[in-house]
């Protein structure tokens, strides 16, 4: 049963939804059980947050934060050089954060090309596969060379290079290009380090 701490019930109720989600990852029975509310409350609420960029899925459809909650800022701070990442390498460009088990895209910008990689803003995607995932994940190699590569991890016939957003010693964020083995191919660090690496840095600048 939620608590009534105002004297607007329905507020009470979606801020005990977006408490469930912070603290984890919810399916839509596990939201009911963690908040007590009725499992057609639970959707209304849930569903109309994420509308409002408040909640997200996650890749097994469970609801998370979504990017209005995680780090809003910085994803406007990174525009700029996500913009001039995408216009020098050609490819698509992304910033993600850590949240619990997952990534979350916080800003994505689309290739110019017809076939391109395409990650929506709020997507939340696995830990486990991909160069952003390994540079959020700390990989000791990874921050060592300043990038990770990742070639059809996550995904047949794309391929990525990440690097990381540091404040001091702790990784904030990941800025990722993204394409087409076809052009990217099968050795994008080769290719496009060097220009990941001078975005992230660009990033950093402006957070400081």
């Amino acid at each position: 049963m939620v608590n009534r701490l105002t004297d607007v019930g329905v507020l009470d109720k979606a801020v005990a939804v977006l408490d469930a989600v912070e603290a984890a990852p919810r399916s839509l029975g596990e939201l009911v059980e963690s908040t007590g509310l009725s499992r057609a409350t639970a959707h209304r609420l849930a569903t109309a947050l994420e509308v409002h960029r408040f909640v997200t899925r996650d890749a097994e459809g469970r609801f998370t934060l979504g990017p209005r909650l995680v780090a809003p800022d910085l994803a406007r701070l990174a525009g700029p050089a996500l913009e001039a990442l995408r216009d020098a390498t050609g490819e698509s460009a992304q910033l993600y954060v850590r949240r619990g088990a997952h990534r979350l895209c916080l800003a994505s910008l689309e290739s110019p090309h017809g076939l391109r990689t395409i990650v929506a803003v709020g997507a939340a995607l696995p830990m486990s596969a991909g160069s952003a995932a390994r540079v959020l994940r700390g990989d000791a190699a990874a921050l060592v060379r300043g990038w990770a590569e990742s070639v059809e991890e996550r995904q047949k016939g794309v391929a990525s290079v990440s690097a990381p957003v540091m404040d001091g010693d702790r990784v904030v964020a990941a800025v990722s290009v993204s394409g087409p083995v076809q052009r990217t191919t099968r050795n994008p660090g080769k290719r496009y380090a060097k220009a990941v690496m001078k975005a992230a840095r660009q990033v950093e600048q402006r957070l400081s």
